[in-house]
């Protein structure tokens, strides 16, 4: 199996998409995970108060993200991690708008990812009451895990999308998708306008 992606999971202090708080990172090579890792972040100014119904859910506070590294600082790392892999997360949607939203709270360029998401996949291969990230992943064998640690809930979606592909004989995340129906989309990144030096 040729199935090669990393998963991601961010969590985030408040409504803001762009206040990432931590990241959790899983990368998947042949159908199986190689790699896994995460760190906290603080959040971009402006965007960098902790509400208590999220800390509720997550536990991070603005206490533990002292002296972690910012959006900009830790970039470089999470890139690397990923290099040129296809991003897939459950509800990728919000993740992905973390990535813009804080790449555009901070002044960084955007990575144009490429992109699939789990919770799409689930909903055209399991047959589910409910398809949140605890109840998909039990579906596909990975029923215990810390939900809404960034790690632990990026190697759950990444076991997900290893058994659906594994129940759809698909070797890799394009087929994994088409044969889902559903699409590998990519951030829309805008390109700075053209400079004219044009005399008239």
């Amino acid at each position: 199996m040729a199935l090669d992606f990393t998963a991601i999971d961010f969590e985030t202090a408040n409504p803001s998409n762009a206040s990432a708080c931590a990241v959790g990172l899983v990368k998947v090579r042949g159908g199986e995970v190689v790699a896994q890792t995460g760190w906290l972040i603080q959040p971009p100014a402006g965007h960098d108060r902790f509400f208590e119904l999220n800390t509720r859910i997550h536990g991070i506070t603005a206490e533990d993200v002292i002296g972690a590294a910012t959006w900009t600082g830790q970039l470089a790392a999470m890139n690397a991690f990923i290099g040129g892999d296809v991003l897939v997360a459950h509800n990728a949607g919000f993740d992905m708008a973390v990535i813009k939203r804080a790449c555009e709270a901070t002044g960084d360029d955007c990575p144009p990812y490429r992109y699939a998401c789990s919770l799409q996949v689930a909903r055209k291969v399991y047959q589910l009451e409910s398809y949140r990230l605890p109840f998909v992943a039990a579906e596909a064998g990975f029923s215990e895990f810390a939900h809404h640690n960034a790690t632990a809930d990026a190697l759950a979606c990444a076991h997900v999308m290893i058994d659906a592909a594994r129940r759809l004989a698909a070797d890799d995340i394009d087929l994994l998708t088409e044969y889902c129906g559903v699409r590998v989309s990519q951030i829309a990144v805008a390109e700075a306008p053209a400079v004219s030096f044009a005399v008239a």
